[in-house]
């Protein structure tokens, strides 16, 4: 008998012995990050950044294909006894002597896994892991002059790109509410004591919200400069207007982390027939929180409209899509983008 035949009968006996698990769920108790088993990675430190931001590293899984600086992962973690997905920028370069990686998650209200992975977190907890993807990235030919337009949360692409690539010329105009709640604050300094940086930081609640059309002030050869801008919807929509009535919209890179929202709708009754469950949502919410608010089990990935994670059969009436404004209507093989879809009247989800 061939040692492959020997391997397959033995494989065959311990099923029988585990049943109803599989061998390699016990595997996956013993070795998490193996070789072969799905994805993981392990929390091995949580740094505090500001009062309610903090980075997590983690040491990720054999399986781990590596990153480009300015991507985004997609982590699973129980949170309360359900596993929960969200998407986080990587923040470590991408080459790191150690192996880990690093996301930079800043806790917002009422948010379930933000606020966990800052205020709960333990070293030793294991998580589920996506592959590293997104297109908010540096060429291969490296710019010779960048501008990093970032706000709060939005730095933390930038970051990754500033700690993985060194350029000759970079100019980072960052707000965010006060000193104190500037992440990476200490590490911005460094970089513009080496003369790697130069820093605008603005304080919105003394400066006043940042008005891109004064960028000529703030960076005068601002136009000159590819320009790579991450940071809440009203900043990036002011943006791109401005790059586009100055014949630049080529040069400008947005990443958004939420999907800019039209007019909804009246919103109406939702029923998630899988769970028997029914509520009434607004037009303006996603469907994707309508069902987490409501304790239903929802599929999720980079809650911006981006990698189809969220995906949903949408059985009965009809969904307005929150970036556009259309209306899609139920028929059979329809599927529903939840994080970026509201009700538009009353529908059925099958979840």
């Amino acid at each position: 008998m061939t040692s492959a035949a020997l391997r397959s009968r033995a494989w065959k006996l311990l099923e029988l012995v585990t049943t109803p698990l599989l061998p390699s769920d016990y595997l996956d108790l013993v070795s998490p990050l193996r070789a072969g088993a799905d994805l993981r990675g392990r929390i091995e430190a949580v740094h505090p950044e500001t009062a309610d931001a903090a980075t997590i590293v983690i040491r990720p899984g054999r399986g781990w294909r590596g990153h480009r600086a300015g991507q985004y992962i997609r982590i699973g973690i129980d949170v309360d006894g359900v596993r929960l997905w969200r998407a986080y920028s990587v923040t470590s370069p991408a080459n790191r002597a150690d192996g880990r990686i690093t996301i930079t998650v800043k806790a917002i209200p009422d948010g379930k896994v933000s606020n966990h992975l800052v205020r709960r977190a333990k070293p030793g907890t294991v998580i589920q892991l996506d592959q590293a993807c997104g297109e908010f990235v540096l060429p291969e030919t490296k710019p010779a002059k960048v501008l990093y337009l970032t706000a709060g949360s939005g730095i933390t692409p930038a970051m990754g790109m500033l700690r993985d690539a060194d350029l000759d010329d970079v100019v980072m105009v960052h707000s965010a509410p006060r000193e104190e709640d500037v992440i990476f604050r200490n590490d911005l300094h460094d970089l513009v004591a080496d003369e790697k940086l130069r820093l605008v930081e603005l304080h919105t609640d003394t400066d006043g919200m940042l008005d891109v059309t004064r960028l000529h002030e703030l960076v005068p050869d601002w136009a000159e400069r590819e320009t790579w801008a991450c940071g809440p919807a009203g900043l990036l929509d002011a943006a791109e207007e401005h790059w586009a009535a100055n014949g630049l919209a080529d040069r400008l890179h947005t990443e958004r982390f939420r999907p800019s929202v039209v007019v909804a709708g009246d919103g109406g009754e939702v029923t998630f027939s899988t769970t028997g469950k029914t509520v009434e949502a607004d037009g303006a919410t996603p469907l994707l929180d309508v069902g987490e608010d409501a304790g239903v089990l929802m599929p999720s990935g980079c809650r911006m409209g981006i990698c189809f994670g969220c995906v949903t059969p949408l059985k009965a009436g009809a969904v307005r899509d929150l970036r556009t404004g259309e209306i899609t209507e139920a028929e059979p093989g329809v599927l529903v983008q939840t994080c970026v879809s509201a009700a538009a009247g009353p529908c059925e989800l099958e979840r």
